[in-house]
């Protein structure tokens, strides 16, 4: 879950160490808010990479609104699945 790292195990071990004191309905409650903020980062990553691949489309297209799509049928087919 933390990269590794001593600041970050330094992070890790104090939150242990803090929720090793709450009870357990309340450590429930600290995993809960956690499992939030991981899918809110999550959701924003997939959101990112949602607008870069967009814009990378819409860069790659860019200028063949107005060319004119093959019309193919079926002779254009090699293989028919049945």
């Amino acid at each position: 879950m933390f990269p590794s790292g001593g600041a970050n195990m330094a992070i890790a071990d104090k939150l242990q160490e803090k929720l090793s004191k709450l009870p357990e309905p309340l450590q429930n409650e600290v995993l809960d808010f956690a499992e939030y903020l991981v899918r809110k980062f999550d959701g924003q990553a997939r959101q990112d990479d949602m607008e870069w691949s967009n814009l990378s489309l819409r860069h790659a297209l860019r200028g063949m609104e107005d060319e004119s799509l093959p019309c193919y049928g079926l002779s254009d087919l090699k293989v028919v699945f049945r």
